[in-house]
């Protein structure tokens, strides 16, 4: 068993590589742009969410606030009809890139700390580069993909994102692994 105090250092480069791979991924390589698409008369639709004065929050078409009323004739032709979707608005402004950068990395901490004690419990410090590797490398890999098809199976995200998604959380596990395995106490 290895302490959490003498795994700072693999949490903290984790979090690190981890960053800067999710930048290159969403500024250089742009792979995610189809993930979104633009809305047919956005500047209506807009409008008309300001004029119904909808503020942020999770929103879902048509609205059911029970099975009951879920299996009513009328919401059946509403679902019939469509359209038939989840909506999310944010605060009105500029996307605040500062605060999600750091959410983001903070996250990545969190998942640091998360591999560091799963690994740190289950291996020794006597433990070889690729035993830390594959431990720390799964335990990240389920925090950064694994609840990434959740959004397609019940949201309708597309699951071309959601591959997408989980292949970057994929390589966020590799350089977690890497970290970890290279940092080891010994």
């Amino acid at each position: 068993m290895v302490g959490m105090t003498a795994l700072w250092l693999p949490i903290l480069l984790s979090a690190v590589f981890v960053f800067v791979v999710s930048s290159v991924i969403h500024m250089v390589l742009n792979y995610h742009k189809s993930d979104w698409s633009k809305l047919p008369n956005e500047s209506d639709l807009a409008e008309a969410f300001r004029k119904a004065g909808v503020g942020p929050g999770n929103y879902h078409i048509p609205h059911c606030a029970s099975m009951a009323e879920m299996k009513s004739e009328e919401t059946c032709k509403k679902f019939e009809r469509g359209p038939v979707g989840f909506i999310t608005l944010m605060p009105n402004g500029p996307p605040a890139m500062g605060k999600q950068l750091t959410l983001w990395f903070v996250y990545s901490l969190v998942v640091g700390v998360l591999t560091a004690y799963l690994t740190g419990r289950t291996l020794g410090a006597d433990a070889h580069y690729l035993q830390v590797f594959r431990v720390a490398g799964t335990v990240a890999f389920v925090a950064y993909a694994g609840a990434e098809p959740v959004a397609s199976i019940w949201k309708g995200v597309k699951w071309s994102a959601t591959l997408k998604n989980m292949f970057d959380g994929l390589l966020y596990a590799l350089v977690t692994a890497g970290a970890f395995g290279w940092l080891w106490p010994r």
